[in-house]
């Protein structure tokens, strides 16, 4: 067809749309995973510092309340929701929430006093 038009004009622009598309796609999904792992990491180390000072304050003769609301402040300060806080026999559980791409993150942490009657460490110095 020497003036009139093929069926295959254009078909280069689809392909190469199409192949473009690909790797945007998967740049997408490798954000977005790493975003939800990132955000699962910060939960959980949010909840281990707001169990610890939970755990710290209580143990220092606060009562409970005033023991989440230190675990809530040290939260916030990681940009984390405390979305429980527990003490019970000295040990505070706090179960946190962050927001993620894909959603919410969770994490939750156990924090109790050291015990100073463990026996000493046997390895030397």
């Amino acid at each position: 067809m020497r003036g009139g038009r093929s069926g295959q004009d254009g078909s280069a622009t689809l392909w190469v749309l199409a192949f473009a598309l690909i790797p945007m796609c998967a740049a997408a999904f490798v954000f977005a995973f790493a975003g939800a792992v990132a955000a699962r990491h910060r939960a959980g180390a949010a909840a281990d510092l707001a169990a610890l000072a939970a755990a710290a304050r209580f143990a220092a003769g606060s009562g409970p309340d005033e023991a989440c609301a230190l675990a809530r402040r040290v939260a916030r300060a990681q940009h984390v929701d405390l979305t429980s806080c527990h003490l019970t026999d000295g040990f505070a559980e706090v179960r946190v929430s962050a927001p993620a791409p894909t959603g919410t993150a969770r994490a939750t942490a156990r924090a109790g006093p050291a015990t100073p009657d463990l026996p000493p460490d046997p390895r030397p110095p």
